[in-house]
């Protein structure tokens, strides 16, 4: 859940971009997640620097760099970790005895690289645009 409610909250703040600092409370509210376990999950992402935060009354989170400079994969990463299917799958495979012999671990590799290149090619831009386009504005005539 950790990368599901990540990506949702660094898409809000790309949403919210223009507002400055959003309040934790308002994120959670809108994204109707619970703030103890958001407060876990920013400060994952504030530590990978993907975050900025400011206490007291007019503080809150923003994006630490732009959202075109966020991908996908770097949030996904920073709150899950690895994202291979599985261990041996990994580049660090030297604790599997079987990683020099194994045929399989190559269906698991190419798995591997095929999220990779998904999630390293979206970024938090592409995915605020497709929300813009999913949720229009409603304007008053």
């Amino acid at each position: 859940t950790k990368g599901r409610y990540g990506l949702r909250v660094m898409l809000d703040l790309a949403v919210h971009e223009e507002e400055g600092l959003i309040p934790l409370r308002d994120i959670a509210a809108r994204q109707e997640l619970s703030e103890k376990y958001l407060e876990q999950i920013m400060m994952l992402l504030a530590r990978a620097s993907l975050v900025r935060s400011a206490r007291g009354a007019q503080g809150g989170y923003a994006l630490a760099r732009p959202a075109d400079a966020i991908t996908v994969g770097d949030v996904l990463r920073t709150t899950e970790g690895t994202l291979a299917p599985v261990d041996c799958a990994s580049a660090d495979a030297a604790g599997c005895p079987r990683a020099g012999d194994c045929v399989t671990r190559e269906v698991w590799r190419r798995i591997a690289d095929a999220v990779d290149g998904v999630v390293d090619a979206m970024t938090l831009a592409d995915l605020r645009t497709l929300y813009q386009e999913k949720n229009p504005p409603d304007y008053c005539i």
